[in-house]
């Protein structure tokens, strides 16, 4: 059966409060061209939850959007985040309107509707109820259930930055005061927990001390990064200078501090270590880049800085994974799609594809940052295909004539070894340097002389390009 509808979430994600009304909306986009979809949502706990509407339709290629009710709980649930015991079935189908009944109402005449189609003729999704926030984050510290106030982390990476100081001293308080403090405590700061130096508990004087908290060899720029405090990295950088190899100090697990920032999702403190110097694309112990981190996270805002940055999308993990693959795998789609269009735009540019490029760059927001294994860009590929509509269509769109490959090539270099005078001629009309040289001190002009296109060299020359070395 083709696939009628996709759903915005595969869980129900209610932001749970004590005595309150939760409510979590979910999306349901058509995927049809023709006939509307009908749908119908269902639960397993109709004692619990509301669903608004419970059924509609959907016009064919767009969207509806139905909402589930938590009914105000007087206790806590009994397992978080995951909720076995509660589940939503929506039930699918394209809609004939010669089966309508004008004298019923709309929504008891699509249940009649669904009551009268053949069974095995829906296409069902299964939605599972996922309990997440502030108010279960306090109930699982003061618990002391570690496993929980963990997986609600992994579940809300927001969770940290969502709380006010008042309510970060409060948990902070409430992890001290248990009778092992110190494993829910280093999880709290490592998830991002800011909280003032200093602060009063039961009229002592409590100091946070980092260090006491991470026995995962974590150094000072790794809990700047991990805490998202842009004025330790400033302290860091007064300290050490810019462009340091301290930026890529190792943990326990050979992280850096980029790692730790992508991991939790501070991107302000991801870009800003990578303007400094740190080493975009360093691995860890497993072999994962700051690149997987974001994408198991499915944190696309991250992915894209970085690839922004020229981080490479194209490195295995010690699995033989890539950022790409790993998105897959996790079923991130808004991650696994940025990366495809950064294929996309590479193969367009090869090509030389000019209108697929722009439609990809102007409709699909694909970025002309992408690379491949080697460094190339776009670019790169456009100019060694000697494709100068679609190299100038690229530096239109912002793409850096000086980027470079591996091995130091610009997209000039490159420009020669294909042979297309004309493509040298729009990359050096854009500023291109003529004097770029290569790891191994190539020029442009000492390239296409080795190579033998004179026309080549003699424009280079006149466009003020050296012969010595």
């Amino acid at each position: 059966m083709e696939k009628l509808v996709e759903l915005s979430e595969k869980e129900v994600r209610i932001d749970f409060v004590l005595n309150s009304k939760c409510r979590a909306n979910v999306r349901l986009r058509s995927l049809t061209t023709t006939a509307p979809i009908a749908f119908k949502v269902q639960t397993s706990s109709p004692d619990k939850f509301m669903v608004s509407p419970p059924t509609g339709l959907i016009p064919p290629l767009s969207y509806a959007t139905f909402q589930v009710i938590l009914k105000p709980q007087t206790l806590f649930p009994t397992t978080y985040p995951r909720s076995p015991a509660n589940r939503f079935l929506i039930k699918t189908a394209q809609f004939f309107h010669n089966s309508l009944d004008s004298t019923r109402p709309a929504a008891s005449n699509i249940n009649s509707w669904f009551s009268s189609i053949p069974d095995g003729s829906t296409e069902d999704h299964k939605l599972k109820v996922v309990y997440m926030g502030p108010s279960l984050l306090r109930h699982a510290v003061s618990c002391g259930n570690y496993v929980a106030a963990k997986n609600l982390i992994k579940r809300q990476k927001s969770i940290m930055a969502e709380l006010s100081p008042r309510e970060s001293e409060s948990l902070l308080r409430v992890a001290t005061e248990l009778a092992n403090p110190e494993s829910m405590v280093n999880l709290l700061f490592e998830a991002g927990l800011k909280i003032e130096a200093r602060v009063q508990l039961d009229n002592v004087n409590y100091e946070v001390d980092c260090s006491k908290w991470t026995s995962r060899g974590w150094e000072e720029l790794h809990m700047a990064a991990a805490l998202d405090r842009m004025e330790e990295v400033s302290e860091f950088v007064k300290k050490n200078g810019a462009g340091s190899n301290s930026f890529d100090c190792r943990d326990n697990m050979g992280r850096t501090p980029l790692h730790v920032a992508a991991g939790k999702g501070n991107i302000r403190c991801a870009s800003v270590l990578v303007e400094l110097g740190a080493d975009k694309d360093a691995r860890s112990s497993d072999g994962r880049t700051a690149l997987h981190r974001a994408a198991v996270n499915g944190d696309r805002r991250m992915d894209e800085m970085l690839i922004e940055m020229g981080a490479d999308p194209t490195i295995r993990n010690d699995r033989g994974f890539t950022p790409l693959d790993v998105a897959r795998d996790k079923g991130h789609k808004k991650v696994a799609e940025l990366m495809e269009r950064g294929e996309e735009v590479v193969i367009a540019a090869r090509s030389g594809d000019v209108e697929q490029l722009e439609w990809l760059i102007t409709q699909r927001g694909a970025s002309i940052k992408y690379r491949d294994e080697f460094g190339f860009t776009a670019l790169h590929f456009a100019a060694v295909e000697g494709h100068k509509d679609v190299a100038m269509k690229l530096i239109e769109c912002g793409s850096d004539f000086e980027s470079r490959d591996s091995e130091d090539h610009a997209p000039l270099h490159l420009a020669v070894v294909g042979g297309s005078l004309e493509t040298v001629e729009v990359l050096v009309s854009e500023g291109a340097d003529v004097n770029a040289k290569t790891k191994s001190r190539a020029t442009p002009l000492y390239m296409a002389t080795v190579l033998g296109y004179d026309d080549i060299a003699e424009f280079l020359i006149a466009s003020g390009a050296s012969s010595s070395p």
